[in-house]
């Protein structure tokens, strides 16, 4: 599990989401990808995305190379060949993640981003979400989404650049390992990118996921809405019964004077 990273420069390691496009996965992983598909093709017409900012995949190969991080993972992973326990090798795994501080360059990156974060909405210690972004979710062959950690309400830089090391530590979850371990795919091969996005205060009303077609069936005419009080994560964490909306595409074509 050796890296290397010559050269790295500050547009290496953040990128924001609106220059991303979904062409970007390799390089800030799917989730943050599709939030800047989101950003280019909805924020013309006047939908609102929570503005952010992503690391690489790069700093996150740059953060593997300091301190022989990536070669002390590599090496405890590799014990998992030899009868080790996943429990004890993902907590080993998870610690040494912890205790390694991000390379000077990439905490000052992070930390610049914050600041400018900050500045574009005009107010001081925003409130964000740091959520993971792993370079090979939703696969045609596997899904690895979900499987990574999400840390809401995080205020000042400190704390940003925190949560951004346990995003890291999160990729190597018992859960994840083992999936990945199944799939047979090559733990280096799976780079995480950390999202750091504006929090809505959707805990003063509510919050939940669209499809946009019915997911039991795969009906294209329909978007299904499953929503609650509070943040969206009581909703995907399975932690509310949410209400359910269905929404008949047809009928938002007539209202708006086109046809379908």
């Amino acid at each position: 599990m050796r890296h290397t990273m010559t050269g790295t420069t500050e547009d290496d390691r953040i990128r924001w989401f609106e220059d991303l496009s979904a062409q970007d996965v390799a390089v800030v992983g799917g989730k943050n990808a599709s939030l800047g598909e989101m950003i280019g093709n909805l924020a013309p017409r006047g939908i609102r995305v929570p503005a952010g900012f992503a690391t690489t995949a790069d700093a996150y190969r740059e953060y593997l190379a300091a301190d022989g991080l990536g070669t002390a993972v590599g090496e405890r992973l590799d014990t998992l060949r030899d009868g080790a326990e996943l429990a004890d090798v993902g907590r080993a795994v998870r610690e040494r993640i912890l205790d390694t501080p991000l390379p000077a360059a990439l905490d000052g990156a992070i930390r610049r981003a914050y600041r400018e974060l900050c500045e574009r909405l005009g107010r001081a210690d925003v409130d964000v979400a740091v959520r993971s972004s792993a370079t090979a979710e939703d696969l045609p062959e596997a899904s690895f989404a979900g499987q990574q950690e999400t840390f809401l309400g995080v205020t000042g830089e400190d704390a940003v650049v925190d949560a951004g090391r346990r995003c890291y530590a999160s990729l190597f979850t018992d859960r994840a390992i083992s999936y990945r371990e199944h799939q047979h795919v090559d733990h280096p091969w799976v780079a995480l990118s950390v999202g750091v996005q504006q929090m809505v205060r959707s805990d003063r009303a509510g919050a939940g996921v669209m499809f946009t077609l019915d997911t039991d069936s795969g009906f294209p005419r329909v978007v299904l809405v499953n929503a609650a009080f509070g943040l969206g994560e009581s909703v995907v964490s399975g932690a509310v019964d949410p209400d359910e909306y269905e929404v008949f595409k047809p009928f938002l074509h007539k209202r708006s004077g086109t046809s379908t």
